[in-house]
């Protein structure tokens, strides 16, 4: 394959785990709603017990998003993380809080208490998916910095990240996540829980997030399809293209299919769902529609001579697949290592469905020894 075959087949690679990292934080849904479905020490329990089966899916997919990231786009991953360090600390602390809480949550002499923990879930469950879906809007927004010619890295203000916080764009792709986040986690009970009453408020809290995820996904794909994008110019530079993603759309009609095909998904298993009380197999639908749809965006964000990585500040020192990726020697040995990735989906499907067959019962949870 040539370096332009590999640059492409790369990002697809990145994209496909950037959706999956998306569709598996309903843990960080599941964990904010703590208090909200669990009104007693029992619900909570099972709630606690319930992700506690899943949360290392969602580290690790995160963990492997970051290390592909650096493995075949090592320029990106030294710009952001080098640059915008702030954020992404912010997401590592957030995420050894969750790692802890359900170590320890339930430890005998835990001198901290039970609650403590629960906090921190909670924290996680807040501040994860509000501060990935910001980091993620940079792709489209753009963030302050400049590249020397030895690719040094400056970041043009002293917020290292937090700058994210002054674009409003930002925001709606932000809470979009974050409110996805909870849709799914609801999904996930009335899929997993064996519970009268946490089934009432998991339908409950299914219509509270989807309204609010479908205003501010909607208006992030308005604000970003009708402004300015950041794409290779015909003189070879980088510069700002009015309506780059709108014609992005119209340009890789393949890619806005799986698009159309990933929003349908995502709205049939939320609203038969919701139309039919004894149906629970909504997750099945919205989460390949998540993967799907997350896929597009990024594929929107990278493709068609687009800046994935754009600097509003110092546009030439914007990034593409072509200018941040690695050599092709790296991005073709890697490329064999990948072919065991659909090995890895598959066991990942086979231990969810032999670990969510039956559903959890809070009766489950008094009986087993082992308890998050």
């Amino acid at each position: 394959m040539s370096l332009y075959i590999l640059q492409h087949y790369w990002w697809i690679l990145i994209s496909i785990l950037g959706g999956a990292l998306v569709f598996l934080l309903f843990v960080q849904g599941g964990q904010s709603m703590l208090y909200t479905l669990g009104k007693t020490k029992e619900e909570r329990d099972l709630i606690v017990n319930s992700l506690g089966h899943k949360w290392e899916l969602t580290f690790t997919t995160l963990v492997v998003f970051g290390g592909a990231f650096f493995a075949s786009f090592p320029l990106f991953y030294a710009t952001s993380f080098g640059g915008a360090y702030v954020v992404w600390m912010l997401i590592l602390f957030c995420f050894v809080f969750q790692a802890v809480s359900f170590e320890y949550r339930s430890k005998p002499r835990n001198f901290l208490g039970s609650r403590t923990y629960e906090v921190f879930l909670m924290i996680n469950g807040y501040a994860g998916p509000l501060l990935l879906g910001a980091a993620v809007a940079t792709f489209f927004t753009g963030s302050p910095f400049r590249l020397s010619p030895l690719h040094q890295v400056e970041w043009l203000t002293p917020w290292r990240g937090l700058d994210a916080l002054f674009v409003f764009t930002n925001y709606l792709l932000a809470f979009a996540v974050f409110f996805l986040a909870r849709t799914m986690a609801c999904l996930y009970f009335i899929t997993n829980l064996e519970d009268d009453n946490l089934q009432i408020r998991c339908r409950k809290q299914l219509w509270y997030n989807t309204i609010p995820f479908l205003i501010t996904f909607l208006l992030f794909l308005a604000f970003i399809l009708t402004g300015d994008g950041y794409g290779i110019l015909q003189n070879g530079s980088v510069g700002a293209v009015p309506y780059k993603y709108f014609y992005n759309l119209l340009e890789m009609p393949v890619n806005t299919l799986l698009f159309i095909l990933g929003v349908i998904a995502v709205l049939f298993g939320i609203f038969k769902t919701l139309a039919r009380p004894q149906w629970k197999k909504g997750i099945w639908f919205a989460a390949p529609g998540t993967i799907l749809t997350v896929l597009a965006l990024f594929i929107l964000a990278g493709f068609n001579n687009t800046a994935f990585y754009p600097s509003y500040t110092d546009p030439a020192s914007s990034l593409t697949i072509y200018n941040a990726s690695s050599s092709e020697y790296t991005l073709k040995a890697m490329s064999y290592v990948s072919l065991i990735i659909p090995f890895i989906i598959l066991y990942i499907w086979y231990v969810w469905r032999a670990m969510t067959r039956k559903p959890m019962s809070i009766q489950e949870i008094k009986d087993t020894e082992h308890k998050y």
